[in-house]
């Protein structure tokens, strides 16, 4: 027969006394593993629960996973004091912004931001903070201007040490550039010390660089550099460098306005230097530096040439209204651009030149469109054949284009074939209607 276990002689057994908060616990003795720490732990979470009245839940989701009573009202305090410290620290930075005060007379304070407002969008610029995606976007806003009314343009060209404008630059932004003298040499590729550029430039103080050359442009906000790939600052170098009508060993010439001025005609301050390595910077998106360069010299390097941008603007206009009447303008060549007025003069066949023709001053080319690569315009308007008419599908792009932009008037004439070349039609920007 089995007895039932007596307990040790001298030893009474532990009986489960209540608290005074109606719970029970074992009475304190030699081998109970709780501390004093715990019970002042258990006494100042009963305490706090007694005060905010936490609800008791015999059902709750921390019984149902098996969690104490004892370890639910310790839960309850952390929780509870993390809360306070969190409202506690919030509404401190609240108080501590607000009291700051934002000067009305920023530019945070002009676009209404309210002051917390104010200083997020102010941290934005600080050295450590702007991401490279808001420095990408800011950079797309800032240039959206140079781009042109076409949207395509990808350069801006300035005498040295001109006046940028751009559009609005985030606060403590500004433009600065790197030398990319050879297309090849990618601007992201050039070390934050070689990137020149006044600190505290701004989109209204902001000069682009003082020598001429060819510049990748960086957006600056601190120490981040945001680097814009698919755009350049040309700036040129100075009509005062010519002598004896040379740039070098590259022969120009003189303009006639030189000696006699003629109204709507202005003598170029300068010029863009053209070498072998950079023949190849984009323009825009379907035309470069190499399109607009005067025929022969061709061993002579650097060359020398004058572009108008705003005549690149138009004639991607141009190519944009012939897309979408259906032609295929991915053909588009360049028969003649800037021409110098040596060459104007004595250059190639010079019958039907105009004196002051407008090639000389970088606001004029010769385009036709050859898609089929022979060298000739394509049969654009699909008679079968090709001929003046496929010369006037381009004029009347033109029209279309100058009566959507007024700011881009000037000449439009068409010319049929000819020896050694096609139909073909010429652009310029001259500033009043001309046609022929």
């Amino acid at each position: 027969m089995t007895t039932a276990p007596t307990d040790p002689p001298g030893r009474d057994r532990a009986v489960a006394m209540p608290d005074s908060h109606g719970s029970s616990r074992r009475p304190d003795h030699p081998d109970d593993s709780e501390s004093g720490f715990g019970h002042a732990l258990d006494e100042a979470a009963a305490a706090v629960e007694h005060a905010l009245h936490f609800p008791e839940g015999r059902n709750s989701r921390w019984r149902r996973t098996g969690l104490s009573k004892r370890a639910e009202r310790n839960f309850n305090l952390v929780a509870t004091a993390i809360l306070l410290l969190f409202i506690v620290g919030w509404g401190w930075a609240i108080a501590d912004v607000w009291s700051a005060g934002v000067d009305s007379g920023t530019a945070a304070g002009r676009r209404g931001f309210t002051v917390p407002g104010a200083r997020i969008a102010a941290a934005l610029t600080e050295a450590d903070a702007p991401s490279a995606a808001y420095l990408t976007q800011a950079a797309i806003i800032a240039l959206a201007p140079a781009r042109g009314r076409s949207g395509r343009l990808l350069a801006l060209i300035r005498d040295p040490g001109e006046a940028l404008s751009v559009g609005d630059l985030p606060d403590n932004a500004d433009i600065a550039f790197a030398d990319r003298s050879a297309p090849s040499t990618s601007v992201d590729a050039v070390p934050a010390d070689k990137v020149i550029g006044d600190s505290s430039a701004t989109a209204v103080r902001g000069r682009v660089p003082g020598s001429p050359g060819i510049w990748g442009v960086v957006l600056r906000a601190g120490k981040a550099l945001s680097p814009v790939s698919d755009f350049a600052v040309i700036t040129r170098r100075p009509l005062t460098d010519r002598r004896r009508g040379r740039v070098g060993l590259y022969f120009m010439g003189t303009w006639p306005t030189e000696r006699t001025p003629h109204e709507g005609y202005r003598t170029p301050t300068g010029f863009v230097e053209v070498t072998r390595e950079n023949r190849d910077t984009q323009l825009s998106d379907h035309f470069r530096l190499k399109d607009f360069l005067t025929h022969g010299q061709e061993g002579v390097w650097p060359k020398y040439l004058v572009i108008d941008m705003r005549l690149i603007d138009k004639l991607e206009l141009i190519l944009d209204d012939l897309a979408a009447n259906g032609v295929n303008t991915t053909g588009v060549r360049v028969m003649s651009g800037f021409r110098t007025p040596e060459y104007n003069a004595t250059g190639g066949v010079t019958s039907g030149r105009a004196t002051l023709s407008r090639h000389m001053y970088g606001d004029a080319a010769d385009i036709f469109i050859d898609n089929t690569g022979d060298g000739a315009m394509d049969d654009l308007n699909g008679d079968g054949r090709v001929d003046v008419g496929d010369a006037k599908v381009v004029a009347e792009a033109a029209e279309r284009v100058e009566r959507r932009n007024p700011s881009l008037i000037g000449g439009v004439g068409i010319y049929k074939s000819g020896p050694g070349h096609g139909p073909f039609v010429h652009i310029d920007t001259r500033g009043y209607r001309a046609r022929w």
